[in-house]
């Protein structure tokens, strides 16, 4: 079988990121966020502050948030967005892995062996996660779920000319608060894995019972 990707696109405080991450420790395969935004500063010989993004953090720069490309012109982000696709389609083709967001989903869109996968939770949790785990105050929370869901939105139509919460283009949508980030990781791996045939050195029953032990916090 050739190499399979799994794109994750998420909400925001829905906590897509800590989902993916154990996914891939699940899977034993490498997952990429914020490597290829490094990857594309070193490419282009740009700052990484101009590109970065720091999502889901109580330290993030909000304005990287709203522009996930940069702040510069329309020529600017579309170069940065070429390097971004050159980027990700060369991890694609080498190896498994597990892509977060940077429209990874419409980039592998032709990919024999690729799972989009949307993760989102009511607004209540989300904002619920954003005061508990990121530790952000609740008008900034508030604020910062409009504003992020809003930046990627227009970001993803952009380019990719549909939203990342379309249906159509999402091969599994889940709700994170239901079974939390270990739950609903373990869930995401048994349907990929039956989807893709694929099997998971050391992914035992003990292991499977222990993940679906939900913490408060992710709920």
């Amino acid at each position: 079988m050739d190499n399979y990707v799994i794109t994750i696109n998420r909400q925001f405080g829905s906590l897509g990121r800590p989902i993916a991450r154990k996914m891939s420790e699940i899977l034993d395969i490498e997952y990429y966020d914020r490597d290829i935004v490094d990857a594309v500063a070193k490419e282009m010989n740009m700052p990484v502050s101009v590109i970065s993004d720091e999502e889901e953090t109580a330290k993030s720069n909000y304005f990287s948030m709203k522009f996930p490309l940069g702040n510069g012109t329309t020529a600017m982000q579309q170069d940065i967005f070429e390097s971004q696709r050159r980027i990700i389609s060369n991890l694609a083709d080498k190896e498994n892995c597990i892509i977060v967001g940077r429209c990874s989903d419409y980039i592998l869109r032709n990919h024999p062996n690729l799972i989009r996968v949307f993760i989102y939770a009511p607004a209540d949790v989300r904002f619920k996660n954003c005061v508990d785990n990121l530790h952000m105050k609740p008008d900034a929370a508030r604020k910062m779920i409009a504003d992020v869901d809003k930046a990627r939105d227009a970001y993803h139509m952009h380019f990719a000319k549909y939203l990342p919460s379309d249906f159509n283009h999402n091969d599994i949508m889940i709700n994170s608060s239901f079974l939390g980030v270990d739950g609903t990781a373990a869930y995401l791996v048994d349907l990929i894995k039956q989807r893709l045939s694929i099997h998971c050195p050391g992914w035992n029953l003990k292991r499977r019972l222990h993940a679906f032990r939900m913490h408060p916090s992710f709920l």
